[in-house]
């Protein structure tokens, strides 16, 4: 069975003109995330990029919001397994348990940083608690004017745990990611174009969804090696020095460039006057029959 064909709790998928398009879509559950959410997110976005089904990937929701963060069932099926535990068992243990699963919660999101293809947000209402780590760990974001971001977290008495906190201050001023951090308060979408943490702010959800993907086919038409090479080098310098950048960027050159293939084929079609013709991506292979 095809992605596109499969059924989730949380999404629907469809992947046209190399873009893959993934919609949160429970929106009469405020697109909250629920434990399905956090199994399946990766899987797709892994897919896609395994098997090369796509050069782009936007994500959207249906409804009001984007998303309002964590469902309320992840924590009390968290409780309820809590107080059924034997009483007896050890402490460290229990707690070494919880640890090594919030790791794999914390990996949801990395599958963005980690995919080859650039993963594109457009967000419209609220941006809620686990949204906005959602969020943050997408390529690029865009929102309409009623869009507003929160760290719910501390409203509830918790700290953000899942990826805000090490990615929103290489997006935003470290006293800014403190203060909406410390207070709880929304971040309205002008405020949210202004420190850079949105790209674009539309009139409404139609407007917007129409420029994302205008934006997203200007990418599919890109070398996606090209894309992939500027990906990585760009995330790659997060907590590092310039030369270090350079050194990677350096050893990408070496290794998976070669003049005789896009760039012959995009200076080419510049002389002619068309569209270039890029080959897709290769498919990930699997096990050791890598070659």
């Amino acid at each position: 069975m095809s992605l596109t064909d499969e059924k989730f709790e949380c999404f629907k998928i469809d992947i046209q003109d190399k873009i893959a398009h993934i919609i949160l879509n429970r929106p009469e559950k405020m697109n909250s995330l629920p434990i399905s959410f956090w199994s399946d997110l990766p899987r797709i976005i892994n897919e896609i990029d395994h098997d090369a089904l796509a050069r782009v990937i936007v994500i959207s929701s249906t409804g009001k919001h984007f998303s309002a963060g964590m469902d309320l069932s992840v924590f009390s099926d968290a409780e309820n397994a809590r107080n059924e535990e034997n009483p007896k068992t050890d402490p460290g243990r229990k707690k070494g348990s919880f640890y090594k699963g919030l790791l794999k919660l914390q990996e949801t999101f990395n599958c963005i940083d980690n995919s080859r293809i650039p993963v594109l947000m457009a967000i419209q209402g609220g941006c809620i608690g686990g949204a906005v780590d959602f969020a943050s760990a997408s390529d690029m974001r865009y929102c309409t004017e009623d869009a507003f971001f929160c760290i719910q977290e501390i409203n509830i008495g918790m700290t953000a745990d899942v990826g805000t906190f090490p990615r929103l201050p290489h997006l935003l001023p470290m006293g800014l990611v403190k203060e909406l951090a410390f207070t709880g308060r929304r971040m309205f979408s002008n405020e949210a174009k202004d420190c850079g943490l949105v790209n674009n702010v539309f009139p409404n959800y139609d407007d917007m969804m129409k420029e994302v993907m205008k934006i997203a086919k200007e990418i599919s038409k890109k070398s996606p090696l090209a894309i992939w090479g500027s990906k990585e080098a760009i995330n790659y310098t997060r907590g590092r020095t310039i030369e270090e950048g350079l050194n990677q960027i350096a050893m990408w050159q070496a290794g998976m460039y070669n003049p005789q293939v896009d760039m012959k084929e995009a200076l080419g079609a510049q002389i002619e006057k068309k569209d270039p013709e890029f080959e897709d991506l290769y498919p990930i292979k699997k096990g050791f029959g890598l070659l």
